[in-house]
């Protein structure tokens, strides 16, 4: 064996039988140096794999190294395999039997593949860390709120998380979701984040507890209807809304006014159940708001027939009265209250008279008080026809006219959320129309202008009577200067 390096001991740690460079490794049976087997490990030692047989490494060193240094030689095997040379496996598993040979060398393994990188990023989502700088506009917020100003889709949760675990900073800095920022600064965002996609909730199957019959009822009061608005006629006799024993009411019929719509109609203001008329209906939600605010700051103009025992002796004339509820009613009657009432104002203008017996009457409510339009009238002597709760026994007419209530809201008019007006009336019911026909009224007479409609451009005549006051008012003045003149010089 002259001339032939000896091959390297298990205690060198190199942990390979390979020879010299260009020279095969040794095969089975044959040794690379005096009594060591191929591979250099000693079996006169009963040391197997550079180990002794009580477990330590043949040259007395711990062998032991920690994960990183173990996950290292892995990485350092797995890069010889894939320049194409095959990585050292040890001859035996553990120690071998006795007679067994040993195997100088492993069998030719494959390359080894580095598995192809997976894209976790969505679709629009960036993988980069982006660098924001605070503007001057923005000087002095929290961090959370300079997200929701500029990041929105970046959600608290998001933020806290990213926080927490220190990705989130303020020029390096590690920051919090209530942190204040400043001008100048510059901001630290990790890269987006993809969204879970929103599960699909299933549409709502809006059940209509309506008969084909109260569809029907409920659809012939329409009077007027568009986008974001119906108007219907109530019938006398039906409530507006439920209540102790009040089963049938516009509330409830309110499904049959779909029409095709998603959302369900919304009352927005109402009428007393014997009240018959006009009642308005949003169709949506941003419409009941517009409607809501219009009768609450009284720019909605409705407008009452009534018919009235006797005959007002001012035929236009303002009712303020101030009403509350009257004690020991449960709020079921109102009264006029001077020290605690809430103020109501009614205008009203008589629009025919049937002698003294009744007047045929127009009201305007300027407030919109509990059963205000019965109660005025009652107070100043004129009960409307019917309304047996506040005019008592004197509040019927005998012969033909019928004892129901004579209330009806013939007109209403207000401003449309989509520009415009709504402006409708509603005809009367027919108790109502034969009374009036009864007591030989003329339904042409009925519908006035309201002041805004009244046309206030003078005439020609107006400006003559209005040039002859002045002229008058002007000799009267010069008169009376005369007059100081004389007295002057007497004295």
């Amino acid at each position: 064996m002259k001339g032939r390096p000896p091959g390297k001991s298990a205690g060198s740690g190199t942990g390979s039988s390979d020879g010299p460079r260009g020279r095969k490794p040794a095969g089975p049976g044959r040794p690379s140096g005096p009594g060591k087997p191929a591979g250099g490990k000693s079996f006169g030692g009963k040391s197997f794999g550079g180990k002794s047989a009580d477990g330590k490494p043949a040259d007395g060193k711990s062998r032991g190294a920690p994960g990183r240094a173990r996950g290292g030689a892995k990485a350092a095997t797995a890069r010889k395999g894939e320049g194409g040379k095959p990585p050292f496996k040890p001859a035996f598993k553990g120690p071998s039997k006795a007679g067994a040979k040993p195997v100088a060398a492993a069998a030719k393994a494959p390359p080894v593949q580095a598995a192809p990188a997976k894209s976790s990023a969505a679709k629009g989502v960036s993988l980069d860390v982006r660098q924001y700088r605070v503007q001057p506009d923005d000087d002095g917020i929290r961090l959370d709120r300079w997200f929701q100003r500029h990041l929105p889709d970046v959600g608290f949760n998001i933020v806290s998380r990213w926080s927490r675990t220190g990705q989130l900073r303020i020029d390096g800095a590690r920051a919090d979701p209530g942190d204040r920022v400043a001008q100048g600064q510059m901001i630290r965002v990790p890269p987006a984040e993809a969204k879970a996609p929103a599960a699909e909730r299933p549409k709502r199957v809006r059940v209509i507890d309506l008969t084909d019959e109260e569809i029907a009822y409920v659809q012939n009061m329409v009077i007027h209807r568009d986008a974001q608005a119906i108007v219907i006629n109530k019938p006398p006799g039906l409530a507006t809304q439920g209540g102790t024993k009040t089963d049938e009411h516009v509330d409830r019929l309110l499904d049959g006014l779909l029409f095709n719509s998603e959302s369900r109609p919304k009352l927005v203001h109402r009428l007393d159940k014997d009240t018959s008329g006009a009642l308005l209906v949003a169709r949506t939600s941003r419409s009941a708001a517009h409607f809501a605010k219009a009768f609450s700051s009284r720019t909605a103009r409705k407008v009452y027939w009534a018919l009235v025992i006797g005959v007002p002796s001012i035929n236009d004339g303002m009712i303020e009265l101030p009403l509350a509820k009257q004690p020991g009613t449960g709020g079921e009657k109102m009264h006029v209250d001077e020290e605690e009432g809430l103020p109501a104002r009614t205008r009203y203008r008589v629009i025919e008279r049937a002698g003294n017996r009744a007047a045929w009457v127009e009201l305007q409510p300027f407030t919109g008080r509990t059963h205000q339009l019965r109660v005025h009238m009652a107070a100043i002597g004129h009960p409307i026809v019917g309304d047996g709760k506040y005019g008592g026994k004197d509040s019927f007419l005998s012969g033909s006219i019928s004892r129901k209530m004579h209330l009806h809201a013939r007109r209403i008019r207000v401003d449309h959320p989509d520009g415009g007006r709504v402006d409708v009336m509603a005809d009367l019911p027919s108790h109502f129309a034969s009374s009036l026909a009864d007591l030989g009224f003329d339904f042409s007479l009925g519908d006035l202008l309201l002041d805004d409609e009244i046309d206030r451009t003078p005439t020609r005549e107006d400006e003559k009577k209005f040039a002859r006051q002045h002229a008058k008012q002007v000799r009267k003045d010069r008169k009376g200067e005369r007059r100081s003149r004389g007295g002057g010089r007497e004295g």
